[in-house]
């Protein structure tokens, strides 16, 4: 005699394999397909580097790739910039002095403290300060956005989504005892993934140009020759008259980060020659923008034509 649950059990057992979800992600099965029998993610990123001497990815593919399996393994702590980096807006400091701050820096987002710089109240975006330009009567408090916390263990998949759901495209790093590490940008986030993103500031900085700012100093970019700043500035850094030096340098940080003996980190400063130099942002190791306040004051070739 048939079974009388054994034609429902079947087709259950028949519908299972349809309805389980797989929980593998994309790439994982994407990689597995290519190359069956992976267990880590060493041999994820190994299987990426054979499908690419295979033809079957690019290069950049899977440069992107092997970003995405290593996000998954990073924390906020690994990409952060830390505290003691920050550039931060006092909430109770003149709208002068706050407008400086963005301009020497030119970033797009502020964390914003009050009394203490451990005392954030929120985040300054650079657009709305200018809004105070128009209307003097509106106070910066009422500009501040709320600020996003994050633990430094905070791994950077779900930081990435949490960005992306909440439209913050900056937070602040705790750490176990609830004070304040560093900030992250979505960003720093993405550049684990499609290597450093080259913003409108970068692209100036490949011609070696050197630019006025309003408050009479200048921004000049790390690799300027020094034979184009010394013609700008009118000063004589790393040439014959400057008998101290050991070795020729050809750029303008490059003879900083000899001077100081390491290479800076922003907000760092030195006087070389009669100009004071004072680092503005830091990429890769190298030193890409100066703000330069020359203490003579000399006509420079620009203002002289």
């Amino acid at each position: 005699m048939p079974d009388p649950h054994s034609a429902p059990h079947a087709a259950r057992a028949h519908e299972r394999p349809g309805r389980s979800e797989d929980k593998r992600s994309f790439f994982r099965r994407l990689i597995e397909f290519l190359n069956p029998g992976v267990d880590s993610t060493h041999e994820l990123i190994d299987a990426l580097a054979e499908a690419e001497d295979k033809q079957l990815i690019d290069a950049d593919s899977r440069v992107m790739l092997e970003g995405v399996l290593r996000l998954a393994e990073m924390t906020a702590k690994e990409v952060m910039v830390p505290t003691p980096r920050m550039d931060m807006l006092d909430i109770d400091a003149p709208y002068e002095a706050l407008l400086r701050t963005v301009i020497d820096t030119a970033h797009s987002r502020f964390p914003v403290y009050q009394g203490e710089r451990e005392n954030v109240t929120g985040i300054l975006m650079a657009k709305d300060l200018l809004k105070l330009q128009r209307a003097p009567e509106l106070s910066v408090r009422t500009l501040v956005r709320p600020a996003m916390f994050v633990p430094e263990s905070k791994g950077l998949n779900d930081l990435l989504r949490a960005f992306r759901i909440n439209r913050n495209h900056m937070a602040i790093v705790v750490d176990e005892f609830g004070r304040m590490a560093g900030l992250i940008t979505i960003e720093d986030v993405l550049e684990q993934i499609v290597g450093e993103i080259e913003d409108e500031f970068d692209g100036e900085a490949e011609t070696g140009d050197i630019f006025a700012l309003a408050d009479g100093t200048w921004r000049v970019a790390g690799h300027t020759p020094l034979e184009k700043v010394n013609e700008a500035f009118g000063v004589h850094l790393g040439t014959v008259a400057d008998a101290d030096l050991p070795v020729a340098f050809d750029t303008i940080g490059g003879l900083v980060a000899h001077e100081m003996g390491r290479v800076p980190v922003r907000g760092e400063q030195c006087t070389l020659g009669g100009l004071q130099l004072r680092v503005l942002l830091t990429k890769g190791g190298a030193v890409r923008w100066f703000r330069v306040l020359p203490l003579a004051r000399p006509a420079l070739k620009d203002e002289a034509s």
